[in-house]
This record gives C-alpha cells, sequence and structure tokens, in this order.
C-alpha cells in the first residue's frame, strides 16, 4: 500500500521568493483586488471602445457608401474630366478616379488569387475586419515601438480608396476606426465578390492608374483578361508601394516582391509549388507600346493642369465632369515625339562626332538605373531635348515635347526652362535695323572688335565666330544667314543695347536683358517658348500671336465655361516684315554661285524639302545649347538640344547641324499628310534695284557677274549711288 504524502501549503518565506508579478496568486486578497481590477479595467476599455466605435462615424464623419455604385466601382458624385485633342479623340482624364472596369467574371481567378494571398488571406471568412490580423499587427508594433504593421483588409483598403477626401492615409487611431466602419458596412451591403470586384477595379497601382485593367494595358500592353500567373503577381505586388516596386522604374524589386507573392499563393494552396518556381523564373517582359493613360503628350496635358486648369477650377477639376478641349494635334504630337526622339539617338550613337559621344546616352543610363526626381532635384543626367509647334495664324499649340522622357523627369524645357537662345536672338538685331530703315544689302563690319575685349559687369568677355575667322565687309542680309557674331555685335552696338532690348520686347520677350553687347549674339537667358512665339510674328505678316491651348472648356451639361480668343500684336509692317522673311529664307537656301559663303547655316539639313520655310539656327558659347526655330506660312516649330545642367553636347554642336534634321523629320512628316502651303506674298509697295553684293551700290555692267544680285527695299532705303569700284579697265576706283 503506498504511502500517502501530505503537501502542505508553500510557507511565506517560500512566496516571498517568487517573483513580484506573481505572489498576488497565493494571496486571496490581492488575487480577488487583481482580478477586479481587470474586470473593471476590461470593462471600461469595452466601454471606451464601444464608444469610440459609436461616435467616430458622429458628424458625419464617415461618407455615406450610398454613392458607390456596384456596377462601376466609382463614387457617383465625382466624374472625371477629360481632356480632348483638336479633332475631338481622348488624350488623357483628369480626376481622383480613373480606370476601366472589368466584371469579376472577366478577372483571371489567379489574378484573384494574387492579390488575396498579399492582401487579405482571410478575405472570405471575416467581415471587414480581420480580428486575427489586428492581433498580429498590435504585437508587431509593440516589439518596434512603431507602426511596423498594418491590418486593413481588402474592404478596408477599398473604403479608402473611394473616399479619399474623408479617410485619407494619415497613420491615426481614428482614421483606421472610420475606415473600419465603412469597410462593416460595406460587407452588410455587398456581397463578398462585388467588394473584391470594385477593390480590383479600384486599387491604385500606380501614378495615374487605377485598377488591375489600366495597369495590365500600361505594363504589359494587354488586357487583364490575358495576364499569366507572373504578370498577375507582379501587379498583385503594387499596392504595398506602388512608386518603390514599379516595374518599369524598378524592375528588381518589381521581380523580388513578385516571387514573394508567388510564395505566398502557394504556401494558401492557390498553385502548387512547382508552378511556383516555374513562374517565379518568369521573365518580366513590359510593353513598349503607348497607351492612353498619360502618355499621350504629358508634358503638355501637365501644363495644361498646372498653368490654366487647376488655378481656374480647382478641385472641380477632378470631380465635376469637365470636358477639355485643346489645340493638340495628335499625328503633330507623334510626329513631334518620334523626330525629336530619333535625332537625339542619332546624337548619341555618334552620327555627329565620328562614332564618339561625350556623354552618357540615354539608353545606357535608363538601363543603369534611372534616378528618382527627388534625386534629380529635378534634373535629368542625359541629354535633353524639347520642341514646341504653334499654327502661325492663331498660336494654337499643335504639339508640345517638353521632354525627352515624362516618367524619369517631369522638367517642362519648353515652359519651365530658360536657356541662352544663342544666334536664334539675332533676328531681334535685325529687326531693329530693318525698322530703323537698314537696307538689307547695308555693309556690315565682320572683323574683330577694337578693342576686341569688352567689359561685362565682372567679366571680360572676347567675343568670335565659331569658325575662328573674319569676312570683312559682309551685306546685312549675308551676316544674318551665316549668323556672323561680330557684325551683328557691331550691328547693335550702332542701334544701341536698349533698341534692341525694346525690340525683343516687342516680340514677346520678357527675361532681364541687361543692356550689354553679348545679349546681341543670344547669351541672355530666354523661355523656349516665348522665343518659338516670337517667330509667329515673321511666319505671320508681321504680327504676333499668343501661344493657346485649350480651344473650350464645357461642363458636363455641354455649357461653355471658357472660351479662348487669339490674342495678336502687330509687330513689323508687312513690308518691314517681308525684308526679315526674305533674309530668314536664306538661312535655309544657297545663293547662285560658288564659295564656302553662299549657303545658309541650315542649308544642308533641310535639302529636299519642297515648301516654302525659313528660320534661323542658334548655337552657345562652348556648345552647351543647339537650337532650330524654324517656320512655314501655317507652322512655327522650334526645337532645344542641351543638358539640363549646362555642359558641352559635343565638338562642333551647332544648331543647323544636330537640330535642324529633326526639324526637317518633323516637317516631312507633317507636310506627307497635308498639301504644302501657299508662299507668303511680297507688298506691293516694295521696291527692287540691282546692286553689288561686295559693297551695297548700284549694280553697273561692269560689275562681275558673281557679285551682282536684285534686291528689294522698303521705299526710301534703296541705294542711290551707282558702283564706282568696277571700271570698264577692271581698275578699282575708290568710291
Amino acid at each position: 500500500m503506498a504511502a500517502l504524502t501530505l503537501v502542505s501549503p508553500p510557507s511565506t518565506a517560500a512566496v516571498s521568493r517568487r517573483p513580484f508579478f506573481t505572489r498576488w496568486w497565493y494571496d486571496p486578497v490581492q488575487r480577488r483586488r487583481v482580478i477586479i481590477a481587470t474586470v473593471l479595467a476590461l470593462l471600461y476599455a469595452s466601454g471606451l471602445a464601444y464608444g469610440s466605435w459609436t461616435r467616430v462615424c458622429a458628424a458625419e464623419r464617415c461618407p455615406s457608401i450610398t454613392r458607390i455604385d456596384p456596377h462601376t466601382g466609382h463614387n457617383v458624385q465625382l466624374q472625371t474630366s477629360k481632356v480632348y485633342a483638336a479633332d475631338g479623340r481622348l488624350i488623357t482624364e483628369l480626376g481622383i478616379e480613373r480606370r476601366t472596369v472589368l466584371p469579376l467574371e472577366q478577372i483571371p481567378l489567379y489574378v484573384r488569387q494574387a492579390f488575396i494571398a498579399v492582401e487579405d488571406k482571410r478575405f472570405y471568412a471575416h467581415h471587414g475586419i480581420d480580428y486575427w490580423r489586428i492581433l498580429g499587427a498590435i504585437k508587431a508594433d509593440v516589439m518596434s515601438l512603431s507602426w511596423a504593421q498594418g491590418f486593413s483588409t481588402i474592404t478596408m483598403q477599398l473604403a479608402r480608396n473611394v473616399f479619399p477626401e474623408h479617410l485619407g492615409r494619415e497613420k491615426r487611431l481614428t482614421r483606421k476606426l472610420r475606415e473600419a466602419r465603412v469597410a462593416v458596412e460595406l460587407e452588410r451591403n455587398f456581397p463578398k465578390d462585388t467588394i473584391l470586384e470594385l477593390y480590383l477595379n479600384q486599387i491604385s497601382l500606380g501614378p495615374n492608374v487605377a485598377g488591375v485593367e489600366a495597369a495590365s494595358q500600361v505594363f504589359f500592353g494587354k488586357s487583364a483578361r490575358d495576364l499569366n500567373v507572373a504578370e498577375a503577381a507582379t501587379l498583385a505586388a503594387l499596392p504595398k508601394a506602388p512608386g518603390t516596386y514599379n516595374p518599369r522604374t524598378h524592375p528588381d524589386r518589381a521581380v523580388r516582391r513578385r516571387n514573394a507573392v508567388l510564395s505566398l499563393m502557394r504556401d494558401q494552396g492557390f498553385i502548387s509549388e512547382e508552378d511556383a518556381e516555374y513562374w517565379k523564373a518568369y521573365p518580366l517582359v513590359l510593353t513598349t507600346r503607348r497607351t492612353s493613360y498619360g502618355d499621350v503628350a504629358p508634358y503638355f496635358v501637365e501644363w495644361l493642369r498646372t498653368s490654366f486648369l487647376e488655378p481656374r477650377f480647382g478641385r472641380d477639376l477632378y470631380d465635376k465632369g469637365l470636358r477639355i478641349y485643346t489645340t493638340l494635334d495628335l499625328d503633330m504630337q507623334e510626329a513631334a515625339e518620334q523626330a525629336l526622339e530619333s535625332q537625339l539617338d542619332e546624337i548619341e550613337s555618334g552620327v555627329y562626332s565620328n562614332g564618339k559621344f561625350e556623354g552618357t546616352p540615354y539608353r545606357e543610363y535608363i538601363e543603369q538605373g534611372r534616378a528618382t526626381p527627388d534625386e534629380q532635384n529635378p534634373y535629368a543626367q542625359y541629354l535633353q531635348g524639347a520642341l514646341l509647334a504653334l499654327d502661325a495664324r492663331t498660336g494654337n499649340i499643335l504639339a508640345m515635347v517638353g521632354g525627352r522622357d515624362f516618367v524619369d523627369s517631369k522638367w517642362n524645357h519648353v515652359t519651365q526652362s530658360r536657356r541662352p537662345p544663342g544666334s536664334t536672338f539675332k533676328p531681334f538685331v535685325y529687326s531693329a535695323a530693318i525698322r530703323a530703315g537698314h537696307p538689307v544689302t547695308e555693309m556690315l563690319d565682320d572683323t574683330p572688335l577694337n578693342p576686341p575685349v569688352i567689359q561685362l559687369d565682372s567679366s571680360l568677355w572676347q567675343p568670335k565666330d565659331y569658325d575662328d575667322t573674319t569676312l570683312g565687309l559682309v551685306p546685312m542680309r549675308q551676316s544674318l544667314y551665316l549668323s556672323r557674331n561680330l557684325s551683328t555685335i557691331k550691328l547693335g552696338m550702332a542701334l544701341g543695347e536698349q533698341t534692341v532690348i525694346g525690340e525683343a520686347r516687342r516680340y514677346g520677350i520678357t527675361t532681364p536683358l541687361p543692356p550689354y553687347p553679348s545679349i546681341h549674339i543670344g547669351a541672355r537667358e530666354a523661355v523656349p517658348m516665348e522665343l518659338i512665339a516670337a517667330y509667329t510674328a515673321f511666319a505671320n505678316n508681321g504680327t504676333r500671336v499668343e501661344p493657346i491651348g485649350i480651344q473650350r472648356i464645357e461642363d458636363k451639361q455641354g455649357n461653355i465655361l471658357y472660351q479662348s480668343t487669339v490674342k495678336r500684336e502687330a509687330v513689323l509692317d508687312p513690308e518691314h516684315n517681308w525684308l526679315m522673311l526674305d533674309m530668314m529664307r536664306d538661312v535655309m537656301r544657297c545663293q547662285p554661285g560658288t564659295g564656302p559663303h553662299r549657303c545658309g547655316t541650315a542649308a544642308g539639313a533641310v535639302g529636299g524639302l519642297r515648301i516654302p520655310m525659313a528660320g534661323k539656327t542658334g548655337t552657345t558659347d562652348d556648345y552647351t545649347d543647339a537650337w532650330f526655330v524654324g517656320f512655314t506660312p501655317e507652322i512655327v516649330t522650334g526645337i532645344w538640344v542641351g543638358y539640363d545642367l549646362q555642359r558641352r553636347i559635343m565638338n562642333n554642336a551647332g544648331g543647323g547641324r544636330i537640330v535642324a534634321p529633326a526639324w526637317t523629320k518633323f516637317m516631312r512628316d507633317v507636310y506627307e499628310r497635308r498639301p504644302s502651303p501657299g508662299d507668303w506674298g511680297r507688298p506691293d509697295a516694295l521696291v527692287t534695284r540691282e546692286v553689288d553684293w561686295s559693297n551695297g551700290f548700284l549694280a553697273t555692267p561692269f560689275c562681275p557677274l558673281e557679285v551682282r544680285r536684285w534686291e528689294w527695299f522698303y521705299p526710301g532705303t534703296e541705294p542711290t549711288q551707282v558702283c564706282q569700284v568696277h571700271s570698264p579697265f577692271g581698275v578699282g576706283v575708290t568710291p
């Protein structure tokens, strides 16, 4: 028979040796007190939680779910504004909600499973709030002493995305409670499949990309109906951080996150181990096809939004369903983008530099990984370009390319940059001279200045021509089409800096122009849009027009809220303007005869074009900026090439050499689809005389044929003295 052992209660000494936090259990009085205190604390916490839950939506702090249309997933009180091209084609939408809706049955099962696996694995088991996930999140947050882990369900995310103005995204308890309340209401009013459908059509998957269908088109160039498992997992990886896991800008991160999603799908039984490994090895293949989700003229759309639409309409722009009819010609826009990009590619491939390019080509830079806009602040490191095309008569913006890559850098070089225009500024000097009565045959001195060094502020400046040569005396016409620096500076100094500044102001140049001789050859900065718009005067009989981007704006009922009007300003009378125009036409053509100085600076680049055209090339010191502004009677187009942070492009990077070919490509594309415009009409008041180009006097039968030329003059400015240099005996006579 086993012996019985009596167990006595622990002694007081033994109890006192136990840890402090367990002693109360052995003391009946203390145990009772702790239990009562715990019960009271739980009751208080429950009351507090209930009060918070019931009061968090008081005073209509929570949105009403009656605003959700279960068929589209839209907030029924919000409508996006639509932006149209000049021909009525849709360019883009502006709004809080922008998506293409797919019914749930058309979204592949594995797309749904991928999102459920990573975002809410108990989606079909809870009623809007996953309490197990809350406990796990609290534990993680306590351990890290931060908001290390969230506990939003798919339904809570839907609530947050549909009502961002009410719920926001800040990490506050009251916001989470309101989000949970709305989620519970959603669960009570909609079946699970409807909630999942709304979520998959609503979730933000990138900038201006909402829903799986939009994201599938943007990243893979196909409908979500046609996604495979790896592509589905790639999209499911995005909600956590769309910018961080963007497959286009961060492909390595996107693949790692995609593979993590595939592992979760495997762990939850959606796919097998073999399938998971197969799809993890699947390459990331993104589309290069253009889409309608911000890829069409993004610089133009952003310029309209920030400079005109948002200041005028505020929040109504995003939720009142405005219809914005712009001036953009989509065919020209596409031609402009292709012409500029192909020219930049040619420059970087070494076509203009014996196979060697001094910088890092854009494509190599992209392959190495883009910098974020914050890191760029806001400048890109690769060669940039910009193009603006205007209707010469109305100022309508037909095409705008503000930069090379809107995703990488949103800096609009057409509207935001200030760059030295180089020789594209020279027409303003010659316009001032023509206005003052100087004939186009006036002889200018193309020799070094005396003294050759000029004081500018605190620096010294020694101007010279790009080829380090001088031509002696040259006609004003030739000085312009050869883009001579020394003769232009002397002409500007003779007119006076204030006269030239006043002339530039007439043409719409607003940037500061200090009264120094360097302004005559474009050493001071100008806004590209202002510079290009100034040339509309030359193309339009002396009348400048301001750029216009919008034709009209209507509300959703069709009422006109805004109607643009053409803003014109007469700069030159038609007679003086025709003389300027004719000189600028010589930039694009070669004079009869032979010799190194008979062709304009852009003549070699525009060969083959058989349309009326004129323009001016531009190049800055050390080849940091290259320009060409050319025009027909219908269209004025300006192009700039350079680096954001000024640096040398390459040796001999003149505007006529590396930029004018892009203008030619663009205009050739444009005029393949439209008839050639009629030539400019010459005013009847002009008079013509045959002159000797070597001295500017009236030609005689004794002047050599190669220097004799018929010229046009404003009445009263034509030469009256005959040439006394060439005699019947071939002996030069000083007049």
